[in-house]
């Protein structure tokens, strides 16, 4: 999804930090924007359920960097599935290419994520794929392009990164697996209160 607009705004907007800079301005004015952003601030008991479950779900969407089509579409197939809605929805998320990319620390926000993959930069068993929504399955090996392996933002990403256990990194070949599907709560980096979303679509 291409951002238009400040995401630092964003970032206020939603009260979470979707880039370093964000979070820098974050810790002076951890508020949302506008002439009433220091009164108004993010006084969920004010909220209705509905605004509730709607800042939720603009949350997913921002830190995925994906359209309403697109998270409306995994809301889909993650309540058609056996198990957990919630486990299901995030699991699809988060074996996105783009997702994993950032997961696995090789880009710092998951706007650069997107720009790698679409740039021809990461491999998935062996070949170029430019798709940042390209859903990585186990047993899958995410790489970095030979001819991209020597450029600075990627020389020292495998030694110097500690992904979460369900991203399992060979720093030997310079690659990477979905060594499983995780649940929710392993998945700490996610800010959002993921039932709340399901609970949106669910009306």
């Amino acid at each position: 999804m291409k951002k238009h607009g400040s995401i630092v705004k964003l970032s206020r907007q939603l009260g979470i930090a979707l880039t370093p800079k964000a979070a820098k301005v974050m810790g002076k004015r951890d508020y949302p924007p506008g002439q009433h952003g220091a009164s108004s601030g993010f006084k969920r008991s004010k909220m209705s359920d509905y605004k509730i479950q709607l800042l939720e779900k603009q949350k997913l969407r921002a830190q995925y960097n994906i359209h309403e089509r697109q998270l409306a579409n995994y809301y889909a197939t993650a309540t058609g599935k056996v198990g957990n809605s919630v486990d299901n929805l995030v699991q699809l998320l988060e074996s996105r290419l783009d997702s994993m990319v950032l997961r696995a620390g090789l880009a710092p926000t998951i706007y650069a994520a997107r720009q790698y993959v679409s740039h021809g930069h990461i491999t998935v068993n062996g070949k170029r794929v430019n798709i940042a929504s390209f859903q990585v399955n186990l047993g899958d090996v995410v790489g970095i392009h030979a001819s991209s392996q020597t450029l600075g933002i990627f020389e020292d990403a495998f030694e110097r990164n500690m992904p979460p256990s369900y991203i399992a990194l060979d720093r030997g070949n310079k690659t990477l697996k979905l060594a499983y599907l995780p649940k929710r709560e392993e998945v700490t980096a996610l800010q959002c209160e993921v039932s709340r979303v399901i609970e949106f679509y669910s009306r």
